[in-house]
């Protein structure tokens, strides 16, 4: 038995539930509270909450769940420079920006 860990996708059936449960969730009271804050998760900046997104932390087709603590709201701009990174990668890649805004 090998012990090496392999990650061959999800299936798009999850993923299908779980976006339907991210529109749900999108409906909430719970996420009007949380964009009516207009603030990016990643980013920091304010925006209008119309202009907040919905983001999965551990994204979808990597295994993450539409659950309130998997979900934040983030402003399109990180949202479509996260696309599916996880947390430590979304980090790395911040890093090596930050990096190279300061030379």
């Amino acid at each position: 038995m090998k012990d090496d860990f392999y990650f061959d996708g999800v299936d798009e059936r999850v993923i299908r539930q779980e976006r339907d449960k991210a529109r749900t969730l999108r409906k909430s009271g719970w996420w009007q509270k949380k964009i009516a804050a207009g603030i990016c998760y990643f980013c920091g900046r304010h925006f209008r909450p119309g202009e907040l997104t919905m983001d999965h932390l551990v994204p979808l087709a990597r295994g993450g769940t539409s659950s309130k603590g998997n979900l934040v709201a983030c402003c399109k701009e990180c949202n479509s420079k996260k696309k599916s990174l996880l947390p430590y990668e979304w980090d790395e890649y911040m890093k090596t920006i930050h990096a190279g805004s300061s030379k």
